[in-house]
Formats: C-alpha cells, sequence, structure tokens
C-alpha cells in the first residue's frame, strides 16, 4: 500500500503564478521538474531531532500581495532600525511576497553589479541565473523540502558581482513579514565572479504574529579568488515554523564567511553547508543562537573539503532557556585527494533552566591523511566562578548572568559588517535572555 503524498498547491495555480510572473521556460520548467519529483522524495532526516509532526506544507496563501515602500521613511521602525540610510545606498526590502523597495548605487551599476529580486532577475538576466539557480549548490531533489521550495519560489533575491569588482558598502536585504498569512519561500542567490568582493547582510523579521511557514534557501557561488561575506539575522515568530538550508561553493583560493544569528522563536531546522571545490578555498562558519520557551531547533554546520591546502573553521555558541532543546551538528569532512587542508570546529552550548537542552557533536571524516583537524565541544550552565568573581566586584546575580551571556555570543556577534543589525542582534539577544 502507497500513500499518496500532495503538493500543498495544485500544479495549476503554480503554472498560473509563473505565467503570471512572465518568468522564462526554464523556471516554469524547473517548477514543474520540482512538483513532479515531490511525491516521490522522502523528507530530510535531521540528526537527533524528530519532525514528523512539523508544518512544512499547510499554509493560508502561497503569496500575499502588499503595498510597496516609495522611501525609507515609510518603512516600520522595527525596520528603519536595521538601515544606516546614510551609510548604506544599497539596500533591497521584501514585504511578505512583494519586492517593496530597491536601491543600488549608479557607480555599482556602471560596474555591472546586479541586486534584485529573484522573479525579476530571473526575466532580465535569464542565462546568468539559469547558469547557477540550484545547479552548482543546492538540488532540487535532494529532498521532498528542496523541491517543494523550487516549486512554490515566491521572493528573494540575486546578486551578481562582476569580475575584480570589489564592493566596499554591503550589500542589504531585509525580508518583512507584517502580514499573518504571509509564508515564505525565498531563494538568494550570490554569484561573485573571479577575483570579486562582496559583504551581504539579511534581516529576517516578523512584526505580526500568525501561523505560517519559511522554505528559505540561499546559494553562494564563489568562483576563483572570490571573497563573500554572508551575514545574516533570522528573528521570525514563534508561530511560523522554519526550514532554511544555507549552502556555499567555494572554487580555487575563493572564500566564504558566515556570520549567523539565528533568532527565530519558532521551530527551525537549520543546514549551513560549503563546498570547498578549489584549491586554496576557504570558509568560517559563525553561529549563534538562544532558544527559548518550548521551541526546538536543528543546526547543522558542514564544510567539505574537495580542494588540495583549503581550510574550514567553525565556531556554533548556543545559549538554551526555558524548556528550549537544540541540536548542534558540526560536519568537518576531508575527501581523499584534499592533501595539506585543515578542518577545524568548536560548538558551545550554555543553559539556562533546568529544563533546557543542548547537545553539541562534532564530527569528523577524514578520508585523507595528510591534513589536520580539530574539534572541541562543551554543554554546560553558567560558571559559577565567573559569576562569583562578577559579584564580588558589587555587581548583582542577574546582571552578571547577562554580562557572561554577552561574552559567550559576542565571537559570532562582532562579526556582523553593519551596525544597524549587530545592534540589532543585541537587543534581540538582550530579549531572549532577559
Amino acid at each position: 500500500m502507497t500513500t499518496e503524498i500532495k503538493l500543498p498547491l495544485e500544479k495549476a495555480a503554480i503554472q498560473a503564478f509563473s505565467s503570471t510572473n512572465n518568468e522564462p521556460v526554464w523556471l516554469s520548467e524547473l517548477r514543474a521538474k520540482a512538483i513532479e519529483a515531490y511525491s516521490t522524495l522522502p523528507m530530510p532526516k535531521p540528526d537527533k531531532t524528530n519532525i514528523k509532526n512539523w508544518n512544512f506544507t499547510e499554509f493560508p496563501q502561497h503569496t500575499v500581495d502588499s503595498a510597496p515602500f516609495n522611501s525609507l521613511t515609510e518603512l516600520p521602525e522595527e525596520v528603519k532600525t536595521l538601515i544606516d540610510a546614510n551609510e548604506n545606498h544599497n539596500i533591497y526590502v521584501q514585504r511578505n511576497n512583494t519586492p517593496a523597495y530597491s536601491s543600488l548605487t549608479a557607480e555599482l551599476k556602471e560596474q555591472g553589479v546586479i541586486f534584485t529580486d529573484i522573479i525579476t532577475a530571473a526575466r532580465e538576466h535569464s542565462d546568468l541565473v539559469e547558469k547557477y539557480f540550484m545547479k552548482k549548490g543546492i538540488k532540487i531533489d535532494e529532498h521532498r523540502l528542496t523541491a517543494l521550495h523550487a516549486a512554490l519560489l515566491n521572493g528573494g533575491v540575486f546578486i551578481y558581482v562582476p569580475k575584480n569588482v570589489e564592493i566596499k558598502e554591503p550589500l542589504q536585504a531585509v525580508f518583512l513579514r507584517d502580514n499573518k498569512e504571509a509564508s515564505l519561500f525565498n531563494h538568494v542567490l550570490i554569484v561573485a565572479d573571479e577575483n570579486s568582493q562582496v559583504t551581504y547582510v539579511e534581516n529576517y523579521i516578523s512584526i505580526v504574529d500568525g501561523t505560517g511557514l519559511a522554505n528559505i534557501a540561499t546559494e553562494v557561488i564563489a568562483e576563483n579568488g572570490a571573497k563573500v561575506l554572508y551575514g545574516a539575522v533570522d528573528t521570525l515568530s514563534k508561530d511560523v515554523v522554519t526550514y532554511v538550508n544555507r549552502r556555499g561553493v567555494a572554487a580555487n583560493d575563493a572564500k566564504i564567511e558566515w556570520a549567523l544569528g539565528q533568532m527565530n522563536d519558532g521551530d527551525t531546522i537549520s543546514e549551513n553547508t560549503t563546498n570547498l571545490i578549489g584549491d586554496g578555498s576557504f570558509s568560517y562558519a559563525k553561529t549563534v543562537v538562544v532558544g527559548r520557551g518550548e521551541q526546538k531547533q536543528n543546526f547543522t554546520t558542514s564544510i567539505i573539503h574537495f580542494g588540495k591546502h583549503s581550510e574550514g573553521l567553525i565556531l556554533k555558541h548556543g545559549v538554551m532557556k526555558d524548556s528550549a532543546s537544540s541540536i548542534f551538528n558540526g560536519i568537518g569532512k576531508i575527501e581523499h585527494g584534499a592533501t595539506k587542508s585543515n578542518a577545524e570546529q568548536e560548538s558551545r552550548v550554555l543553559m539556562l533552566s533546568e529544563k533546557a537542552r543542548g547537545d553539541a557533536n562534532p564530527i569528523l571524516l577524514i578520508d585523507e591523511d595528510d591534513v589536520t583537524a580539530g574539534h572541541a565541544a562543551s554543554v554546560g550552565r553558567v560558571d559559577p566562578l565567573q559569576l562569583y568573581y562578577l559579584m564580588s566586584r558589587g555587581i548583582s546575580k542577574k546582571e552578571a548572568e547577562r554580562l557572561i551571556i554577552h561574552g559567550f555570543l559576542a565571537p559570532v556577534v562582532n562579526e556582523l559588517p553593519i551596525e544597524g543589525v549587530k545592534k540589532q542582534l543585541v537587543e534581540v539577544i538582550e530579549r531572549k535572555v532577559r
């Protein structure tokens, strides 16, 4: 006996959405392929986390049309605090599923930089997007959620940085959810061509409660000698179930660095994988997490070495309170032939209450002899000696715990390149651990 698994949206509705947006043939065909694959693929199986009863398919609407913003002054106050309009002139804002505001300096446009929403990019830069979209990074047939993402894609951004172009100011995207019926199937595709350089920061922010889901994918392609710094702060509300898959591919001497503040209040599955394909490639993945309430989360960070002399570093710090539970998996894998490579990782979890749970699992998979690798992991409560030291100087126990937590998370927080975003992350941490 077989069980029929249906898409949450009819095939005709998906085709109509594609047609309405005048999508190129290749994207319409990719959606159709994903629809066919969906029912035959298994769900992902995150280690030590049972997601059988999690809602990854039911949502009120596929797309929610929202009014755009004519200027940054119209943004909600919660979003204004993330953006420094005097310093950063390269901004994209998506409101629910609508491209709501976009700006890019004339200088970057003249240099050939592209920074626009993913649907527009598929129309106006079709050949370029098709070359990379779910080709080198994430594949549509990895499991049911990647197929679902490809079929229901309804937002996101595309960034292209031409050869030898170094973007000095960060590119910033804000994905605002202010309609309780909005669900997000966003795809971020960043292509940094040879010897280019870009810093990208994104914010997911909910300012309304309401049952929804987010199936988010990112692909970062760093060609030879390119450098990409990717920062993110995710703050979706507790009623939003989130699956996020961020994938990087680094060619010869390319660098991909991640600084991720994963602060969602709902149940979350996060995969962050970087494939070091080229010789001399490098990746440093930093993640900071705070869990509270009864939420369940699973964070898997993987750096896979294929190129010689490649280096992959993983740093994960998490704080759990109330009855929250999280799994932190760190995987450093060195494939056969990746000689002289280095895989290092550190995972630390701090628990603030008796019912909180954190599980740090460092994993090294080494198929080559001439390499270096190492890992460290710890799970525990606030150090009483640190508390004693601070309290002996007249600091209250509550304030002492607060200082210890901020110090514990600082290695990732300090890596975010935009002050407004860094401030937001600090404030979110403060609110969640208070």
